[in-house]
């Protein structure tokens, strides 16, 4: 029976790379783990990861800054369109403070009876505090941000779509969903084995014109699911296109992953990643080291001083 663990990164096309980075981890005080490239098409841009004080794959985002190339997306329905954070309870009052001298429209709000932060992203991408009890993630303190308040990881994704009822069969039959409260147009789902950062919350919307889906600066490209294993990851692949969902791409090697996408209904781009034997962040870096040098995959190496002199400079 194949199985979803719970959630691996959330991937973002942002503006520009030195805004993305004072965001993150100057605001957010997450940790810069990795700076690569999109290792897909013919245009270098940075591919920047950022995690909690230990790497967990459910506490990665990761962003294209895609502002340099000139592209730029829509934000709309029939997307993702919300980044779930979870912070520890009882923190959103230091969030709320630092937030409001550092961050873009950040309102106070109550979802599901559980007291959230509402910001934004430089770039405009919709971000959400949650306050989770209990979370065994050890969030980052080394960036000005005290342990106690720090972010655990990821608390979910909100997808804005026209429509409930093929997003939630698709999430019930293929990541082992369970249906959650109601509030509005918002419905909540929970996926994953492990409950860490597998919330799915469904937005009604059709008022907003549909959003893109390429890259561009402005918008959530995808959502990655914990796979577990290469095996696993197989068995569902095969079964999710025999159910008939053949837009699924074959599988990829990202060097610290090898990962699958799957297009789902309801527009929220999904991928199966599995950090395998050969990956991890530590597969190029020590664990005390993540972050600090621009790595390139072997195929672009011969061209690092040019690929270097094409990206922002970021100062790192």
């Amino acid at each position: 029976m194949s199985y979803i663990v719970d959630s691996h990164h959330i991937t973002m096309s942002v503006g520009g790379a030195r805004e993305d980075i004072d965001f993150h981890v100057g605001v957010l005080g997450l940790q810069l783990i990795k700076r690569t490239v999109l290792f897909d098409g013919a245009i270098p841009i940075y591919h920047l990861y950022y995690s909690n004080a230990e790497g967990d794959p459910s506490a990665v985002l990761t962003t294209f800054p895609f502002a340099q190339a000139g592209m730029y997306g829509r934000r709309g329905t029939n997307q993702a369109r919300e980044v779930l954070l979870a912070a520890p309870a009882d923190s959103l009052n230091y969030w709320s403070a630092r937030l409001n001298t550092r961050a873009a429209d950040v309102r106070d709000a109550t979802v599901f009876d559980r007291r959230r932060l509402l910001f934004r992203h430089p770039c405009g991408i919709e971000y959400q505090l949650v306050e989770v009890d209990d979370d065994p993630r050890r969030g980052y303190s080394g960036n000005g941000v005290p342990e106690e308040y720090a972010i655990h990881g990821i608390y979910g994704l909100g997808i804005h779509v026209t429509g409930l009822d093929t997003a939630v069969e698709f999430a019930a039959d293929h990541l082992g969903a369970r249906e959650g409260l109601t509030e509005g147009d918002r419905l909540a789902l929970a996926a994953g084995k492990s409950g860490l950062g597998g919330a799915v919350e469904l937005v009604v919307n059709r008022t907003d014109a549909p959003g893109t889906w390429t890259h561009g600066a402005g918008t959530i490209h995808h959502f990655a699911w914990n796979a577990d294993t290469l095996e696993n990851q197989a068995d569902l692949k095969f079964e999710i296109e025999g159910a008939g969902y053949t837009d699924m791409s074959e599988v990829r090697d990202r060097r610290y992953f090898k990962s699958v996408y799957v297009r789902s209904p309801g527009g929220a781009l999904f991928e199966l990643a599995v950090t395998h034997n050969e990956g991890g962040w530590d597969c190029d870096e020590s664990p005390l080291e993540l972050g600090k040098r621009f790595q390139l995959p072997e195929q672009f190496e011969a061209r690092r001083e040019e690929i270097l002199g094409r990206l922002e400079p970021i100062g790192l």
